[in-house]
């Protein structure tokens, strides 16, 4: 059984896409999906990095 009282972020592979849309990728429509997407998953830009820095180090 799932716990739900745990929060489910996106697969890291997919939240570094997202972040490689948003900078990396030249294209402003790129950039804002990227920039939605992470804020939709996190809330925040700030809470999708603090996940990041926590996940990368692993």
């Amino acid at each position: 059984m799932l716990d739900s009282s745990k929060i489910q972020y996106p697969p890291l592979q997919l939240i570094q896409t997202w972040v490689w849309m948003m900078i990396e990728s030249g294209n402003p429509e790129l950039q804002d999906k990227g920039r939605d997407n992470l804020i939709s998953a996190f809330g925040s830009l700030a809470k999708a990095n603090e996940y990041l820095v926590q996940h990368i180090k692993k």
